[in-house]
C-alpha cells in the first residue's frame, strides 16, 4: 500500500487539505495493472498488519508529483524500465516506511483532519505552541489499523448530532427520561455492535445516537426496540465524558501522546512526518464551571 507525500500540503490550523494527495496516491497504487511496473511501490499487496501485530504501511515518496508523472509515462507504454536516467531518480523517490525507526511522542494538537482512515493530526511538542512554531504531522494508515483513542471531557454544547452516546436512564413508554442526566460518555461502538431493545420503566444503560440537543433536553435515537425515539434532559451540570476512537473529536489544545515510524528528510511535513500505529488524545478537563444548560444552549433564565 503506497503513502503519499505529505509536504506541500497542510491542516486546518496548520493548513488545509491533506488527505487529497494521500488518498490520490492510495488510490493509484491499488489501481496497478497486473504487468511488472517498476514505478510502483510493490509488486505484491500484502494485508495492512503483519502477522506480529506491526503495521505494513508500504512506500513514502517524496515528491508524489515526481511519482505520478512517471506513472504516467509507464501508462502510456513509455519508458519501460530501461532508461536509467528515470529509473534511477523513481528509485531515489521512494522511502521503506516499515524501515524507519519508531519514536514516541507527546505533545499538543495544533490541528485534525480526515478519518481513522488516513486522517492526519499536527501537534507540536512545545508547551504552549505559537503560530509559527515548526510543527510534526501524524499520518494515520490509510487501511484503518492505526489505532486511535480519545479520552477526556466535552462541553455540553459539543453534543452534536450523529455522535454515538451511552448513559444510564429510565424512560417511559414515549421515551421520555424520568430524571435529568447527569452524566454520559461519547463513544465508537465497535465493529458489529447491536443494540438492544429499551423497556419502559426500566433503569438501564442504553446507547444511540445524538440527534438534536434544544432546551435542556438530548434528542437521541436507538436502533432497536418499539422505543425508537428518546427525550433525555439534562442537569445543569451534565458531565460528558469521552471514550471514543473517532479523528473529529480530535481538536487543538488536546494532549497526544504517539508511536509511530519518522520521516525527517526530503518531503516531510515541519519537523517531520509521524507514520502513527498508536495514537492517545486526551481532551482536558474544563478550567471554568460550566454555566446552566438553558444558558449553553442560548435561552433565556429569569
Amino acid at each position: 500500500m503506497a503513502c503519499a507525500r505529505l509536504g506541500s500540503c497542510g491542516l486546518v490550523g496548520v493548513g488545509a487539505a491533506c488527505c487529497a494527495v494521500w488518498f490520490a496516491c492510495v488510490t493509484q497504487a491499488s489501481a496497478q495493472v497486473n504487468a511488472y511496473n517498476p514505478y510502483a511501490d510493490s509488486q505484491e499487496h500484502l494485508p495492512p498488519v503483519a502477522p506480529d501485530g506491526t503495521l505494513r504501511w508500504g512506500t513514502f515518496y517524496k515528491s508524489a508529483a515526481l511519482q505520478q508523472a512517471y506513472e504516467r509515462l509507464w501508462n502510456l507504454g513509455a519508458c519501460r524500465g530501461t532508461n536509467k536516467a528515470i529509473t534511477v531518480p523513481v528509485e531515489m523517490n521512494k522511502v521503506a516506511i516499515d524501515s524507519l525507526p519508531e519514536e514516541e511522542f507527546r505533545g499538543i494538537v495544533v490541528g485534525a483532519t480526515g478519518t481513522i482512515r488516513g486522517g492526519m493530526i499536527a501537534f507540536s511538542t512545545t508547551d504552549e505552541p505559537a503560530d509559527d512554531d515548526p510543527n510534526y504531522v501524524a499520518a494515520l494508515h490509510p487501511a484503518g489499523v492505526s489505532k486511535l483513542t480519545v479520552g477526556g471531557s466535552l462541553p455540553v454544547t459539543a453534543l452534536r448530532p450523529g455522535l454515538t452516546v451511552r448513559f444510564q436512564a429510565r424512560v417511559d413508554r414515549r421515551g421520555t427520561a424520568a430524571e435529568p442526566l447527569k452524566t454520559l460518555e461519547v463513544i465508537t461502538p465497535p465493529s458489529g455492535f447491536k443494540p438492544g431493545s429499551i423497556e419502559p420503566g426500566r433503569e438501564e444503560t442504553i446507547v444511540g445516537t445524538v440527534t438534536r440537543l434544544h432546551g435542556g433536553t438530548l434528542q437521541v435515537q436507538v436502533a432497536a426496540g418499539k422505543i425508537r425515539r428518546l427525550s433525555i434532559p439534562l442537569a445543569a451540570d451534565t458531565t460528558v465524558r469521552v471514550d471514543a476512537g473517532q479523528l473529529d473529536l480530535v481538536g487543538p489544545g488536546d494532549i497526544v501522546s504517539l508511536t509511530g515510524r519518522v520521516w525527517r528528510g526530503e518531503g516531510c511535513v515541519g519537523e517531520g512526518t509521524v507514520f502513527a500505529s498508536v495514537v492517545t488524545v486526551i481532551k482536558p478537563e474544563p478550567t471554568v464551571a460550566a454555566p446552566a444548560v438553558d444558558e449553553r444552549i442560548g435561552a433565556r433564565t429569569p
